[in-house]
């Protein structure tokens, strides 16, 4: 059975989701727990994990209310305040059994730099505290500085979403490679295999746009540090459900059947304590 590391549900006009638009189309609307549920059992996929969406601790308390009342999801990422002057949420989430981990959107910071603050390393370094990882939605621009605050926050486990966005539909590999290459250096990282599908041409991609980016990411963090996430329904963009599983699987069709079973199952499970 499959754990998938990476899903999101959403309520437009219910909280702020900054990156969100009509000109997204099928994404500008509402995505609850009934319109997955049920495509989970025709994949195999037996847990998921539900990642915040956006920066509120309403809610991250709403994504624990689905996950109470839907047994599918076996844990929340949510988002605190780590640049706040207070705990910002961590003491009143870290009580709840489903909270995992933390994620806020970087990538959406106006300061590339946002992330090597004070404050916020003093954050990330509480959750490492309390064994909660965090998430890092960064773009190939703020690895570098991603790199030297991961280096920073020793204790802490942290996981590079959607190999960070590399510019899969424009093949350019080689900038953020180096990046890349250089952050999976760090013990206390691993990788979700998520995302790929939106990053290559939406209308035209085959899994072979994506295998140099996926090959990568196999050679810089090994089976034993990448996780597969659907992105759903984000991945609905370029590819259904289905679609995105059986393209991860025909990548990483060359591994052995332990070496599969950690990226799609036993590495979520671990990292999220699931």
């Amino acid at each position: 059975m499959l754990i998938d590391s990476h899903q999101h549900f959403w309520q437009l006009g219910r909280f702020d989701y900054p990156w969100m638009s009509p000109d997204l189309g099928v994404l500008y609307q509402d995505y609850l727990p009934d319109a997955l549920e049920a495509q989970l059992p025709r994949h195999g996929v037996a847990k998921t994990v539900l990642v915040q969406a956006s920066n509120s601790v309403a809610e991250t308390r709403w994504l624990l209310d689905l996950a109470d009342r839907y047994p599918f999801i076996g844990g929340v990422v949510g988002w605190i305040d780590l640049n706040g002057d207070a705990d910002g949420g961590l003491d009143e989430f870290a009580a709840h059994p489903l909270f995992k981990g933390v994620r806020h959107l970087v990538e959406s910071e106006p300061d590339d730099g946002w992330l090597d603050q004070p404050k916020v390393k003093r954050g990330l370094r509480a959750l490492g505290a309390k064994e909660i990882s965090f998430d890092l939605l960064v773009h190939t621009r703020h690895l570098s500085c991603a790199r030297k605050v991961v280096e920073q926050c020793p204790e802490t486990s942290f996981v590079v979403d959607h190999l960070a966005k590399p510019p899969i539909a424009r093949g350019e590999i080689d900038e953020w490679a180096g990046e890349f290459r250089k952050m999976a250096e760090l013990p206390n990282v691993s990788c979700k295999l998520s995302g790929m599908v939106t990053e290559a041409d939406w209308k035209s991609w085959s899994p072979r746009d994506l295998k140099p980016f996926a090959d990568a990411a196999l050679e810089c963090f090994g089976p034993q540090r990448l996780m597969f996430g659907s992105d759903w329904p984000v991945c609905l963009l370029a590819a259904d459900y289905g679609q995105v599983i059986e393209s991860m699987q025909s990548l990483l069709s060359d591994l052995n059947e332990a070496e599969r079973n950690l990226i799609f199952a036993e590495n979520a499970k671990r990292f999220y304590r699931l």
